[in-house]
């Protein structure tokens, strides 16, 4: 998602790899909120989409975050989608129309951006990128180029982001 957390010149930039129907990514919010609390505007969380194969819905929720963003309004609609993983996988589509609904955006443009695959090259880039650096599953964290997988567990991940960080921020 282009949509940052902070303004485009941070000097920090960690780019976090999320899956828009990954309860995995869903706690890894946790540690984006505590990043971005200790770090504030320092620190450019951007979140990259990584849909994986297995979450049939995961490709339109990443396409529904990305006209979140057009609306203004990406880590909102990200937080409340991925709130609702298990709901997304059981009932589809009409998840993220709702979402948007819910959020006061134009729930009508969100099913026509859906239907009209105005995101899908943002998707796919993203999609790209993460495999060209090996993004294998999510949530995937990389920093100052070091790639941080989650994927497997997040237990220590938040340390280490903010080891570099730290070092990058000469903290």
């Amino acid at each position: 998602m282009s949509d940052s957390t902070t303004a485009p010149a941070s000097p920090v930039v960690l780019e976090a790899w999320f899956d828009l129907q990954c309860p995995d990514c869903f706690r890894a919010l946790d540690d984006v909120h505590a990043l971005r609390e200790k770090y504030g505007d320092r620190l450019d969380v951007q979140l990259r989409h990584f849909p994986l194969a297995k979450h049939k819905h995961a490709y339109a929720a990443a396409q529904a975050a990305e006209e979140a963003v057009e609306q203004g309004k990406g880590w909102p609609y990200v937080a409340a989608l991925l709130a609702r993983t298990a709901e997304l996988g059981e009932r589809g589509e009409p998840v993220l129309i709702e979402i948007a609904g819910e959020l006061g955006l134009d729930a009508e443009e969100f099913d026509t951006a859906l239907i009209d695959g105005r995101h899908l090259l943002t998707v796919d880039a993203d999609e790209a990128e993460g495999k060209a650096i090996k993004v294998t599953g999510t949530p995937t964290y990389v920093i100052d180029g070091e790639r941080l997988d989650g994927g497997q567990s997040q237990d220590g991940l938040r340390g280490r982001i903010e080891e570099i960080a730290d070092r990058l921020l000469g903290a």
